[in-house]
């Protein structure tokens, strides 16, 4: 676990500790939450006899990326139902998705909002054939275990006093809250546009998985800086910015938005004064490809590399 200080000045005015953790390290092919909110639903799919993963999401998800991924690496067909029109070429998540391996289903966007209903699912297993479902973005019960395991891995390397997450789906703070068990604060900042909702969710999970739920947490939605897989020419300079002074790069939907809301609430005295302050980078930068082959005629930069 890598546990990177981010010497920011808005932090070192109130002698705040901020350090980064580097999840988006942590798998080759897997990185940050999404191999950890997927460990235990891919034990479950082969204790249950499944060989195949049915899962949802859109075109640029980093879900449906890493299921395929994962299906690849564990021995598994994947199914994913793309929200949507198919559209040729393939994008590059999409692209990389059928190169792991997955098939690719699409529905259109009336039909993509029954992805819940019980009848639905039974109608697409009995086209598919049978199927470990996991739903979109990851997010049920068996990925909590998985998140609460980075706050067991932290708590051996430094002690803290808030956690912080970008949320899309709500499952990975939901995890971080069972794995604190009331202990600490945890901050999720929203990546959508009324991600109030989210609320409901995420104690939804915590109470599934745990039977209780936490008060430990405070849930920001005011960084989503026009919305899911919307961003605005301000976080793109931030995001420039923060990799030319710290050396790492951000996605513009899940932590690049973290991070600043981060910077404002640093600025607003929102952290108590000597605490230590623990943002989780989850990964998300295989989104930079489809990004630039959307936006990159718009933006003065991309990353290259991506």
């Amino acid at each position: 676990m890598l546990l990177q200080p981010i010497t920011a000045p808005e932090a070192t005015r109130r002698h705040i500790r901020l350090l980064l953790l580097r999840d988006d390290l942590a798998h080759p092919e897997l990185p940050g939450n999404k191999w950890r909110k997927l460990k235990y639903n891919l034990k479950a799919a082969r204790q249950a006899g499944h060989d195949t993963l049915l899962t949802f999401g859109g075109a640029f998800s980093n879900h449906i990326a890493a299921v395929a991924a994962a299906g690849r690496l564990q021995g598994l067909r994947t199914i994913g139902l793309i929200r949507g029109e198919e559209t040729q070429p393939l994008n590059p998540t999409l692209a990389r998705a059928a190169a792991n391996g997955m098939q690719l289903r699409y529905l259109d966007r009336t039909t993509y909002r029954r992805k819940h209903d019980p009848d639905f699912l039974a109608e697409l297993l009995r086209e598919t054939g049978p199927a470990y479902v996991i739903p979109e973005g990851g997010s049920n019960t068996l990925a909590l275990p998985g998140c609460a395991e980075l706050v067991s891995e932290l708590t051996t390397e430094t002690a803290f006093d808030y956690l912080c997450v970008a949320c899309g789906t709500g499952g990975t703070l939901a995890g971080l809250l069972t794995g604190l068990a009331g202990q600490h604060q945890v901050v999720g900042i929203a990546a959508l546009k009324g991600g109030e909702f989210l609320r409901t969710d995420i104690n939804a999970l915590t109470q599934a998985a745990t039977g209780r739920t936490y008060p430990n947490y405070d849930l920001r939605t005011d960084y989503h800086l026009g919305g899911y897989a919307h961003f605005s020419p301000e976080l793109l300079r931030f995001i420039q910015e923060f990799e030319t002074q710290y050396g790492v790069l951000l996605d513009p939907i899940y932590t690049g938005k973290l991070l600043y809301g981060i910077f404002d609430l640093l600025r607003h005295d929102y952290f108590a004064p000597h605490s230590t302050v623990v943002a989780v980078h989850t990964g998300g930068l295989q989104g930079w490809t489809g990004f630039r082959q959307r936006f990159g005629s718009r933006s003065a930069w991309w990353p290259a590399g991506s």
